[in-house]
C-alpha cells in the first residue's frame, strides 16, 4: 500500500511529499522546506514513522520546490533526481534567492537525470515517471499506477494550470503536453498537485477552464 504524507511549506504555499510503503523505504518529492520549523516538520515526520528515505525527486527545479533539497541530501545521505532539461532553471536560483526573501539557500546538484518513461523504484513499489512540460521545460509528474496517484507538480491544478510566464515556460506546450499525457490516465486518478488540493483527472477534464471539455481558451 502506498501512502502519501503532504507537507505545505514557504509562502509560496508549496506541497511537499512523502511516499512510503509496508517497507517503510520512501521517496521525499519537492522539498520546500526553508525556515527551521519546516525542516524540523519533516525531519520529525520521518523519525515517527520509522521511515528510510532513499531518493529526492523534483519535479522541476522552480525555487519553490527546491528550498530543501540540500537539507534533505545532506540529511539523509540520499541522491537527488530530476529531468536533465530542469539543470539550467536549478542552476539559476542562486542568483535570485535573496531577492524572493531567500538569503541562506544552499545549492544542490542532480546525481541522476530522469528520462521519460523510467521507473523510480522503492521499497515495493513503483513511480512511473512522464514529461509534461510548459509549466517549465523539463518537468515530470511521478505516477503510481496501482493507487491510481499521482504528484503532478505544477502542471494541473484544481480548476487551473501552472503558469508559464517563468523563464523556461510555454502555454501551449503546457495545455498539449496536459492533454496528450495526463489526460491519458484515467479519470480515477488522484492529482496531488504542487499547490493547493488534490483533484481528479476525470474532474478536470470536464470542467478545468482551461483544458476541460468546457474550457474557455
Amino acid at each position: 500500500m502506498l501512502n502519501i504524507k503532504s507537507f505545505t511549506f514557504n509562502p509560496f504555499m508549496e506541497n511537499t511529499y512523502v511516499l512510503y510503503d509496508e517497507s517503510k523505504e520512501a521517496v521525499i518529492i519537492d522539498p520546500g522546506c526553508y525556515e527551521k520549523r519546516e525542516k524540523a516538520m519533516l525531519f520529525d515526520f520521518i523519525k515517527m514513522e520509522g521511515l528510510t528515505p532513499v531518493k529526492l525527486l523534483n519535479t522541476h527545479c522552480h525555487i519553490d520546490h527546491v528550498l530543501g533539497n540540500a537539507f534533505v541530501k545532506n540529511t539523509y545521505d540520499i541522491p537527488l533526481w530530476f529531468h536533465e532539461d530542469e539543470s539550467q532553471i536549478l542552476k539559476a536560483v542562486p542568483a535570485y534567492a535573496p531577492n524572493y526573501g531567500f538569503p541562506q539557500y544552499q545549492e544542490s546538484k542532480a546525481d541522476h537525470y530522469i528520462r521519460e518513461g523510467e521507473w523510480i523504484n522503492f521499497g515495493q513499489s513503483r513511480l512511473l515517471s512522464i514529461l509534461v512540460p510548459g509549466h517549465s521545460p523539463g518537468h515530470l509528474v511521478f505516477y503510481h499506477e496501482p493507487t491510481l496517484e499521482c504528484i503532478g507538480g505544477d502542471t494541473l491544478f484544481q480548476g487551473s494550470i501552472g503558469r508559464t510566464d517563468l523563464p523556461g515556460g510555454d502555454h501551449d506546450t503546457l495545455l498539449d503536453a496536459i492533454k496528450t499525457k495526463l489526460f491519458f490516465l484515467p479519470d480515477e486518478v488522484t492529482v496531488y498537485p504542487g499547490h493547493g488540493p488534490a483533484t481528479q483527472i476525470g474532474e478536470e477534464k470536464t470542467n478545468n477552464p482551461f483544458v476541460g471539455k468546457y474550457a474557455r481558451f
